[in-house]
């Protein structure tokens, strides 16, 4: 009766659907009966399916990240064919305004704010937060505009009498928990229950204990599991990484590492983070160069350098596993970084065009022998010098540096699920790392226009980008909207120049 996410495999074990279930055995079953009601694309799928593997999650919503995250590294075929949404879906809160709002879209934009997805199923996703809104009241409307009084009195609507912090830290406790973290928000709430009733605060002591009795209600229906408690053992791929490098276990944290820049300017670089296999955005780090040249090896030691650093390693967490996207220089560098440092975590790279891994003989800290031992047939590993050089799709060639899938498959590799999460984490931190740079850039742009206008100074830009969040924005707005920010004079005369 558990919800989880379920793969059909077809006959060379590929994976080529992907689905969520509240009950698993049932829909599971459902593939297998009544073949009178099926479509002509889902009997294509029944006559393929040889094998079918699953995961329990803790509840349906659970599953819905699940599920999203595995048709993003599998890609499957019939998924394509099937698939009801047209695009994904994101919940969207806009954290810069006074009082923001929660919303959904399916193109999430570059505009500062929250956004929480991706989910294939809208449906779910929007029932989800409707019970949620009963713990974390929040507003659907800018600026709380067509909000009843009656939403306040039942608690879907904040109190305005509270202030605009008190609601925000209210919503970072919503994304807090949409993003896993139930069981911390859980404790929080109830400190904060003890406390007022300890200052004889009876009306506030309720108020936290009335939302700890609805979570527990929810837990059943709505309640986002802890994904360190998903059954790894369950992932094929971290437990063929572990086999084939010789870890210890399945690494539980995989950090990957890209950098982006245009000829030298804006130069950043992304770390992103697979916990137990799956994307987790909250831990998602940033890097801006401190020397901004065109130099992709100098820009990798910064940021490995950067990340291993004692504050970070206690901050963040140690690393299971370091994927670098590049070649031997790039991994060289990361490997400098690290003995700088005087860490001993595993460190492969992936390189770009072949999407082969990339292992140094003596600094990687892995097992060497294990890797030359443990693979099979249809696999090629070659010393390159100090590096073993480790191709797991032989046969299988990638059409462009960036490409999301291996092209002009022969046959199908024993390893095609390491594969398909190695590229899933390099394109994850190729999009992250192109996002970074491309918001300085236009950050760049935006304060350079600003700064041609007379009387317009670094407050002022920020005050304007504050308030409008684009240079767009500025030049569509009315003049008296401007003006409210700047006074009359000034917007008159940045009107007339934009």
């Amino acid at each position: 009766v558990s919800p989880g996410v379920y793969f059909h495999k077809s006959k060379t074990g590929e994976v080529i659907y992907v689905g969520k279930a509240a009950v698993l055995k049932n829909r599971v079953r459902h593939y297998f009966q009544n073949p009178k009601n099926r479509d002509l694309k889902t009997h294509a799928l029944v006559q393929e399916i040889y094998d079918t593997d699953w995961i329990e999650t803790e509840s349906e919503i659970d599953a819905l990240f699940l599920e999203s995250e595995m048709i993003k590294r599998y890609m499957p075929r019939y998924n394509i064919l099937l698939r009801d949404d047209k695009s994904q879906l994101f919940v969207r809160i806009d954290m810069k305004s006074d009082w923001p709002h929660v919303s959904f879209t399916r193109n999430p934009a570059d505009d500062g704010a929250e956004y929480v997805g991706p989910f294939y199923n809208g449906y779910s996703v929007k029932k989800a937060l409707r019970y949620l809104r009963k713990i974390f009241p929040y507003y659907t409307k800018p600026d709380g505009k067509q909000t009843s009084r009656l939403d306040e009195d039942l608690g879907l609507s904040p109190r305005r009498a509270e202030g605009s912090d008190a609601y925000k830290k209210n919503l970072k406790k919503l994304m807090s928990y949409i993003k896993g973290n139930r069981v911390a928000i859980a404790k929080e709430l109830e400190k904060e229950m003890k406390q007022a009733a300890a200052q004889h605060d009876f009306e506030m002591a309720t108020m936290y204990r009335n939302k700890l009795q609805a979570m527990k209600e929810l837990q059943r229906r709505v309640m986002f599991g802890d994904r360190e408690h998903l059954d790894i053992s369950k992932d094929r791929a971290l437990t063929d990484i572990a086999y084939i490098l010789g870890l210890r276990q399945p690494p539980k944290r995989i950090e990957g590492f890209d950098i982006s820049h245009q000829s030298g300017d804006n130069v950043v670089a992304s770390m992103v983070v697979f916990t137990n296999g799956v994307s987790n955005r909250a831990e998602y780090r940033k890097f801006k160069m401190s020397k901004q040249k065109n130099d992709d090896t100098y820009s990798i030691y910064e940021t490995v350098y950067r990340r291993l650093s004692p504050k970070n390693i206690a901050s963040w967490g140690a690393p299971d596993l370091l994927l670098v996207d590049g070649g031997k220089g790039q991994l060289k560098a990361a490997i400098k970084a690290q003995k700088e440092r005087g860490t001993h975590f595993s460190i492969i790279s992936i390189a770009k065009r072949e999407e082969e891994i990339i292992v140094h003989q003596a600094d990687s800290f892995v097992d060497v022998s294990n890797v030359q031992a443990a693979l099979p047939n249809g696999v090629i590993v070659r010393s390159d010098g100090e590096f073993l050089v480790i191709n797991l799709h032989v046969g299988q060639r990638n059409l462009g540096s960036h490409a999301k899938n291996l092209r002009g498959e022969t046959s199908f590799s024993p390893y095609a699920d390491v594969t398909k999460l190695f590229q899933r984490i390099r394109d994850e931190s190729h999009r992250f790392a192109i996002g970074y740079h491309s918001t300085l850039k236009r950050l760049r742009q935006t304060a350079s226009s600003l700064d041609d206008i007379p009387g317009v100074g670094q407050a002022t830009r920020r005050k304007l980008l504050k308030a409008f969040g684009s240079l767009r924005a500025i030049k569509q707005a009315e003049e008296q909207a401007v003006a409210e920010v700047v006074g009359p004079r000034l917007a008159r005369t940045i009107k007339q120049v934009l």
